[in-house]
């Protein structure tokens, strides 16, 4: 089964409330999308800063759970810190890719960049995952 094909495979129900699509995964990288949604915006149809982070958090943790040791059990967060650049309109998608900063036995790191399709720069998310 390929990365992909796992993440895929897996049940994560507040990813998939969310409309999260993985779209790419790898080792070194996982892609996914998500539509902004009237339920994901502000009062002036933004994405809301919750939503953003929402997503990273569900990146970052599939991230973790393709590059688990084989005796690990499965991840949490344990801590995030999230750089708002710009907004996201309704009715955008938003790409955000991780890419590991570091990968130990019992933590990862990941950075995820959420961007819009055309390449606007939403927000950078770092987050550290305990290795369960």
């Amino acid at each position: 089964m390929t990365p992909l094909e796992k993440l895929k495979a897996m049940k994560m129900p507040f990813a998939e409330l969310k409309g999260v699509e993985f779209v790419e995964a790898e080792k070194d990288r996982v892609v996914a999308r998500m539509t902004v949604r009237p339920d994901l915006c502000t009062l002036h149809h933004t994405i809301h800063g919750g939503a953003v982070m929402a997503l990273a958090d569900s990146v970052g943790a599939a991230a973790t759970v393709i590059n688990l040791p084989e005796d690990a059990k499965g991840t949490t967060t344990l801590e995030s810190k999230t750089n708002f650049i710009g907004g996201a309109k309704e009715g955008t998608t938003v790409i955000a890719t991780a890419t590991p900063v570091h990968r130990g036995r019992r933590t990862q790191i990941w950075t995820t960049r959420l961007e819009t399709e055309d390449g606007k720069l939403v927000a950078v998310v770092t987050q550290t995952q305990l290795v369960l």
